[in-house]
């Protein structure tokens, strides 16, 4: 089976790189709990002509979100925390300026009003985790949390990260290592990279906003994603890759997100290990916020942490697929994972030029995907 998708998928891969649509990049798929697709082309380092392969590393952006929710619904499942519990529950300082009754659902949604970072934020700040959570739990609410969803682009992973480790006593990463990567034998998912790894990890190119989608940045976005501190040169840098940074620092490969994926797609259980519950997958991919994002100005279509499929018009991913019921979480420029339980497919992209294209159907992530849904189609 694995050949089959393969050879659907590797010539895409080429011409993708060959054309200039892309650098390097590394796809990965499973079906019914089995890898179907682990194909890769181009170059990890444009400068000295380092090919990919199988095994090289991207910063993947906010695809390292996806991991961060299901390490909540983790603890969710084992009854550690509550979704509609008030944060400050496990983490009381955060109730200063008006955070009371900010739940843990509010940060999964991402409608807690705190998207924006320190005015003060730079990216030294940003690599020293105490200083960025005290900060934020001085933030006061942009808006009553609740009333409306704006992208949480770097602060979702502080938040949620804090919260884990207050729950649980272990830090975010060592966390997603020892009840998530290591059951499910994924070896090549970092928040903070290791020494050992980092002449692994693909150096990442930033490519000039489209046309169509070049308009000035309003006041919200530039504080949500201040743009000294949200460039690929940024995070190519070896003290924010040796940095936690769950919003959107994560360090992995294809495989190992397509592999986090295929529990999901499995129902939470994959190669006879269960991660969550059956019950819990429902839960998660159920639609929670369906509006338009204030940061962004698009409709927004979300579970608990993660996008869902569906139609681009109503706020769907359509990369991942349109029945609605397919979830998970791109990056900036254009990585991806994804599950779809009705097909038991599960989707990872990871790639060195990070772009965005106003046509979601010309994205390199909805092209591959949309080969595999077709391949399986048949």
């Amino acid at each position: 089976m694995q050949n089959d998708f393969n050879s659907v998928v590797q010539p895409i891969l080429e011409s993708l790189v060959a054309s200039g649509e892309e650098v390097g990049l590394q796809v990965a798929a499973y079906v019914d709990g089995k890898l179907v697709v682990d194909a890769w082309s181009g170059v990890a380092d444009e400068q000295s002509g380092r090919p990919v392969d199988g095994d090289t590393l991207f910063t993947s952006w906010s695809t390292t979100k996806g991991f961060v929710a299901t390490c909540i619904h983790i603890l969710a499942d084992r009854k550690l925390l509550e979704y509609d519990a008030p944060v400050a529950t496990y983490w009381p300082e955060f109730a200063a300026n008006g955070k009371v009754t900010i739940t843990v659902r509010h940060l999964l949604t991402h409608s807690a009003g705190l998207p924006q970072m320190p005015e003060d934020v730079t990216v030294e700040m940003m690599t020293d985790w105490d200083a960025m959570c005290r900060a934020i739990a001085g933030h006061t609410p942009l808006w009553t949390p609740g009333t409306q969803t704006g992208y949480h682009a770097w602060t979702f992973g502080w938040l949620l990260g804090e919260v884990i480790r207050r729950v649980d006593g272990r830090p975010i990463e060592q966390f997603a290592q020892e009840e998530l990567c290591q059951p499910l034998g994924i070896k090549d998912f970092y928040m903070g990279i290791p020494d050992a790894v980092e002449d692994r990890v693909a150096t990442l190119r930033q490519e000039p906003a489209h046309a169509a989608l070049e308009n000035e940045w309003n006041e919200l976005q530039l504080r949500v994603t201040p743009p000294h501190v949200t460039t690929a040169a940024v995070v190519n840098r070896s003290d924010v890759r040796h940095a936690v940074i769950p919003g959107g620092g994560g360090i992995m490969n294809a495989r190992a997100i397509a592999r986090h994926y295929a529990m999901l797609a499995c129902h939470g259980a994959l190669d006879g290990v269960r991660i969550l519950s059956e019950a819990r997958i429902d839960t998660i991919r159920a639609v929670q916020v369906n509006e338009v994002d204030a940061v962004s100005g698009g409709l927004a279509r979300r579970g608990l942490g993660y996008a869902l499929g569906g139609d681009p018009a109503e706020g769907g991913a359509i990369s991942m697929g349109t029945g609605g019921g397919e979830f998970g979480h791109g990056g900036n420029g254009g990585s991806l994972g994804f599950a779809d339980p009705e097909r038991k497919f599960a989707f990872g992209l990871t790639k060195t030029l990070m772009k965005a294209n106003p046509d979601p159907k010309q994205s390199s992530a909805y092209r591959l995907a949309e080969a595999i849904r077709q391949q399986l189609a048949q």
